[in-house]
This record gives C-alpha cells, structure tokens and sequence, in this order.
C-alpha cells in the first residue's frame, strides 16, 4: 500500500491496529523551537527518532536531552533515537530551530526500560556494489545489538550509494511464520530523495514468477509491506533513503525468505549475508 505525503498534523499515519500492519505504528511529528508532544501507544514499544533537529525525550522518570543532530536533511549526519517502553507516556520537547521526528512502533505487551541510541551506538553495514546497481548502507538504530532490551521492534534507516540502484534485491519476504525459513514481520517504510524533487518506484509481488504492484514513490511516500517480495528503486540521477520499521509477530529476529528465482544472486552481491544477520 502506498500512502502519497501528506500533512498528517502530528496525527499517526500508521495507527495502533492497522488493519493491513497491524504490527506497526508510525507518525511523522514536527515542531518548532520550545514546542513539545507528548503521546503514549498502549500495547506498542516505540522509538523517537529525529529526522532532523535536536529534541530531548522525557519517558518514566527519565529524560534524555540533546538527540538528534542533523539540521539540513537525513544525510546530513547521523541517526539518533530513544526506546519507549510499551504504552509508556512520552514527551517530545524541540531544542533546535525546528524538528521533525519519526515515531516507529511495533507491538508488544511486555513493559521494558528506556533507553537513549547514541551516534557512536549504531549497527552500520555498507553492502552491494556499484557494479551490482545494489550499493548501499544501512544505519541500524534499534538493530541486532539490542535483542535484550527491546521486544518485537526493529529500526534502520537504508540509503543508496550513488545515484540510481536497487535497493531490497535480491527480493524477498518475510510474511509467514515457518520457522527455519521465514518469520512474520509487518514493514513500514518512510521515503526521502536527493534532490527531493526525485523518485522511485516500490514492486510488490505476491507470488513467485506472478504479476505484482509497482508504486510511484515520491519524497515524503510511505509504504506499508504486509506481504509478498520487495525490493525498490531509485531514478538515476538521485540518491534514496528510507526509515525503516519492523514488527514481528512472534519474535524479533527476522528470517527473510528469498525469492527462489532471483535466490542465486545472493552469491553475486558483496556483503549481502552480513546485511542479512545484521537485520536480525
């Protein structure tokens, strides 16, 4: 499903219960300097994550100050973020200019301890080749580091190196749980573009060697993947980031299940099969 961009006014895009990810939440909350959000998800772990600007968070008795440093856009340095604990009220206070800050969730009944991810705290994977149209590095906020501390949620930002390429190739899924070979994970994506007047397009293919979906995506685009193979693509010319939020249904490693006609193309892409343990 594609959801063009639109003004959500602090509003959730991906409400708790969704009915096509009900594993995921999502909101887009943007303030301006001293203004302050507050917000809570009952039955949802989330992480507060800034797009751009500087906020601090204020969750169960802890606060946070100084997260986030990008001022221009989301190349313009590094991710930071903040677990939530599930349901737990949360204020969101802008200490820069302006921010924008994503709220990732997925859902989860246990209630944990908050946590802040610094810069120097982040899961970074660089993987594919230019050669392959598949470079690209991953920024893992809520990554494998933190199997320990966090429920179901799982939270990276994807970028293409260069302009053009592929990036979720070779395609995959992650719909079903059947253990050893695939988990269930509801995926919602977050699209931005430089220069942000480019795009790109997001397949979606149900079934193996069948006819699938292909979305226009746009700066600002969001995409929710409940099933079937993914991968996308970016204009030539332009370079692509996505936020990412994963929500597993039993458990909060994720096992990707490779399409089988495109499944030799893992031995051609450099450094895919650590991308593949490192989502984990």
């Amino acid at each position: 499903m594609h959801i063009p961009p639109y003004d959500n006014h602090n509003e959730p895009i991906v409400d708790a219960g969704h009915d096509l990810v009900p594993l995921n939440y999502f909101n887009i909350v943007k303030l301006k300097a001293g203004e302050h959000f507050d917000y809570a998800v009952p039955g949802y772990e989330t992480c507060v994550v800034p797009a751009t600007g500087t906020v601090t968070v204020e969750v169960a008795g802890e606060t946070y100050r100084d997260i986030g440093n990008r001022t221009v856009d989301v190349w313009d340095g590094e991710p930071e973020g903040v677990y939530v604990p599930t349901g737990a009220g949360t204020r969101i206070t802008c200490q820069s200019d302006a921010a924008e800050v994503f709220i990732a969730g997925a859902k989860y009944d246990e209630v944990l301890k908050p946590f802040a991810v610094r810069e120097a705290e982040l899961d970074l994977v660089q993987y594919g080749s230019d050669e392959t149209k598949t470079h690209r590095k991953i920024k893992h906020i809520l990554g494998a580091g933190y199997h320990d501390r966090v429920g179901r949620l799982l939270v990276s930002e994807l970028y293409t190196v260069g302009q053009g390429g592929w990036s979720g190739f070779p395609s995959h899924k992650h719909d079903t749980d059947r253990l050893p070979d695939e988990t269930r994970h509801d995926e919602t994506y977050n699209f931005r573009f430089r220069p942000n007047y480019g795009s790109g397009m997001q397949m979606l293919q149900r079934e193996d060697n069948e006819p699938g979906d292909a979305y226009h995506i746009v700066d600002g685009s969001t995409i929710l993947i409940d099933k079937g193979y993914h991968p996308c693509a970016v204009l030539p010319g332009y370079e692509m980031y996505y936020f990412t939020i994963l929500g597993g249904l039993s458990q909060r490693s994720l096992k990707q299940y490779f399409q089988p006609t495109h499944a030799a193309q893992l031995h051609t892409i450099p450094g895919i099969m650590d991308m593949v343990a490192k989502f984990k």
